[in-house]
């Protein structure tokens, strides 16, 4: 054999090779076709801490949850600093979900010249996806060896202990002493936790911790997968799926989304299309404020503006509990000084408010009503308090024309926006009386505003700018939403 073959058989050798792991590194064609799934993308790119994708079946949120649990323990994070040696765990529900999901999908990212070692709780390792995996050591690039481990419900709070860990991946929702197990495990190194779920368990610990996140953790962020983000589900599977669920049962399972058997009064609400960022409003936007007042209760008041459009934005609030009238009065008019809120001639803020303020009681001469009238807010009890209209009202400022809604809350306005995500319809067809301060008063004053057909005009300077950061927040959403 001559020289010039040898190097021939040789250079085949290696194309082979090559052909040969292309085809094993899954890895590498994750994400990377023409088709992207750009909310799983958004999940990698998160930098928070405690992260969390609530989806439907077959949505995509498992394949992000393996791929992001191999990119650690292999130190190849394209969007997060990478370390050494990492250790992690993967949290399933019992061992047979650990086989035939998170655990199939590690294997299916995991290509074979990367892990050293298979150490099983069941079956043999020369055939690990047919048995229960207890550990895989995987080569990390920096030259060590990471662990990821695999840990289920079923064993209890006590097999959850001990450990310091980098990541923890809960595959479905695990029991809330296994979470906060696990979050002390991360703690001292500072490490990650990351779920993927669909929410069939109701209003869970999840749904009060991470979705309304009631202390507002920074490091919290969640984002919701449904069918049609998924680029790779064909449309008519979608159909057929659809077809077979009940509306409430859909929610859950093409939506992901948090409900009950009694649902959500307003399911139209998305956070990602209602909530913005700040921006300065045009002295002519301001319309007006709105109260429900309580005292031991949370006042709750909000600042209202409208455009030349129609669109009505919700632009600062004050919501407290535990004060007089006097405190709130000075938090009202302070918010306002903020904002550069409008007043009248004498330095009076006008509002709307609940029409129950108007009534005296034995404790007091005058009514709530008139003790705000005195310290210069001029709230109008002539409110329209049928629940079923203003919902309705709500709902059709809520939902979506040609792609776009007609009302906005500033992400600042953080209780209403809780409000609204937490406003569940009772057994009967009443909402539940619970939290719902702020959804009383955007009744109110949504009810003020009968909806008016919009004649075609050359838009403004004002109104090219808005329609510009619309667009710009749509482009955006999928990429640099975080909540």
């Amino acid at each position: 054999m001559t020289k010039m073959n040898e190097v021939l058989l040789k250079i085949q050798e290696i194309e082979r090779e090559q052909r040969r792991r292309r085809e094993e590194d899954t890895l590498s064609r994750y994400n990377a076709g023409p088709k992207k799934h750009k909310k799983q993308l958004a999940f990698h790119r998160c930098k928070k801490r405690n992260r969390w994708v609530f989806g439907g079946n077959r949505s995509g949120k498992t394949e992000c949850g393996a791929v992001e649990a191999v990119w650690m323990a292999r130190g190849v994070h394209p969007y997060r600093k990478n370390r050494p040696d990492v250790f992690g765990w993967v949290v399933s529900l019992t061992a047979q979900v650990q086989r035939d999901v998170a655990q199939a999908k590690i294997l299916h990212y995991l290509r074979p010249d990367w892990i050293d070692d298979i150490i099983m709780t069941s079956g043999r390792k020369d055939s690990p996806a047919s048995g229960i995996i207890d550990q895989i050591r995987v080569k990390n690039v920096f030259g060590g060896i990471s662990v990821i481990g695999f840990k289920s419900c079923d064993q209890g709070r006590e097999r959850f202990q001990g450990s310091s860990l980098d990541f923890v991946w809960f595959d479905e929702e695990p029991p809330k002493e296994i979470y906060e197990e696990c979050r002390m495990r991360v703690a001292d190194r500072e490490g990650d936790i990351f779920g993927t779920m669909t929410p069939l368990k109701g209003l869970t610990f999840v749904y009060e911790e991470i979705y309304l996140n009631p202390r507002s953790d920074p490091e919290v962020w969640y984002e919701f997968m449904e069918w049609a983000d998924n680029p790779f589900l064909p449309k008519k599977e979608i159909a057929l799926l659809e077809a077979t669920l009940d509306e409430t049962t859909k929610q859950a399972r093409r939506y992901g989304k948090f409900c009950t058997r009694e649902g959500l009064v307003y399911p139209e609400f998305d956070e990602g299309v209602h909530v913005i960022d700040p921006f300065p409003i045009p002295p002519e936007w301001q319309d007006t404020i709105s109260i429900d007042p309580g005292l031991k209760n949370p006042l709750s008041a909000h600042w209202y503006a409208v455009d030349y459009d129609g669109n009505v934005y919700v632009v600062a609030e004050h919501y407290a509990a535990g004060l007089n009238v006097d405190e709130h009065a000075d938090a009202i008019f302070a918010v306002s000084e903020r904002i550069g809120w409008k007043k009248d001639a004498r330095g009076r803020l006008s509002a709307l408010i609940d029409s129950a303020a108007d009534a005296k009681t034995l404790a007091s001469q005058r009514s709530v009503t008139e003790l705000f009238y005195e310290r210069g807010i001029l709230a109008d009890p002539r409110v329209n308090k049928d629940v079923f209209s203003g919902i309705a009202q709500v709902k059709s400022y809520l939902s979506r024309k040609n792609g776009l809604p007609d009302l906005y809350i500033f992400r600042n306005c953080t209780n209403m926006i809780r409000e609204f995500k937490g406003y569940f319809y009772g057994s009967g067809e009443s909402p539940v009386k619970r939290d719902d301060h702020a959804m009383d008063e955007l009744r109110y004053y949504l009810m003020t505003r009968p909806k008016c057909a919009r004649i075609p005009q050359e838009k403004s300077a004002i109104e090219r700018d808005k329609a510009r950061r619309t667009r710009e927040l749509s482009r955006r959403r999928g990429e640099n939403y975080g909540r």
